[in-house]
């Protein structure tokens, strides 16, 4: 009997959240959606910390939500690597309807109900003129299937925002997600996860250490 060694082909994904931006501080935390913030000083930093972080990985292609934090903070990796920082819709951050720019405290007042079942029970909460945790699921594994299925034996890198990213590691983990509370995401943190015969499996979640290094 003959044996044939069949390689196997194997997708790696880089998937990071966006620097901090204005909106991301404890005392001017909003809810962000699909806002345009541009990133703070800190947040630039962050994206520079990461630039050096990711400088010799064998990153074959750069993608990023469309709004402005997510392609700030992809842009100094790409440019390190020659690449260009290609749009990736699926991966924009949720649409928050209603509560987009609002402060907790403010949507806590405005939506009381709605606002304490978001913290109980995130996946079963559709923000007024807004999206859920599910379709955001949807768009978002369909976007990183693509890329992956685009990109085999290559590893690329993602930049998206912090509700996209919780929902995306749940699913890759096998998570539904009412365990969305339970993934952290900081700011400009690094995720990876490889993709193979239609399954992830996690090297890497909310890795900072670039960030600590560079304090």
């Amino acid at each position: 009997m003959s044996y044939v060694n069949i390689r196997q082909i194997m997708t790696r994904i880089i998937l990071v959240r966006h620097g901090q931006t204005a909106w991301n501080v404890e005392s001017g935390e909003r809810f962000r959606g699909r806002t345009d913030l541009p990133l703070d000083d800190t947040g630039l930093a962050q994206a520079q910390a990461l630039a050096r972080r990711l400088a010799d990985h064998p990153i074959a292609a750069v993608y990023s939500s469309p709004l402005k934090r997510a392609v700030q903070t992809a842009q100094p990796t790409a440019q390190r690597l020659g690449l260009a920082v290609q749009p990736l819709p699926g991966i924009i951050d949720i649409n928050y309807g209603d509560w987009q720019g609002l402060s907790h405290p403010e949507a806590a007042r405005a939506y009381p109900d709605l606002y304490q079942l978001w913290l109980d029970k995130p996946h079963l909460v559709t923000f007024p003129n807004g999206e859920s945790l599910r379709q955001v699921r949807r768009r978002g594994m369909a976007a990183l299937k693509e890329v992956a299925v685009r990109h085999e034996d290559q590893a690329v890198l993602l930049v998206a925002h912090q509700v996209v990213n919780k929902v995306l590691v749940c699913a890759m983990l096998g998570l539904d997600n009412s365990h969305f509370w339970r993934i952290r995401q900081d700011n400009a943190c690094i995720n990876v996860f490889d993709y193979q015969d239609g399954l992830f499996t996690a090297v890497l979640i909310n890795d900072t250490c670039h960030l600590i290094s560079d304090r």
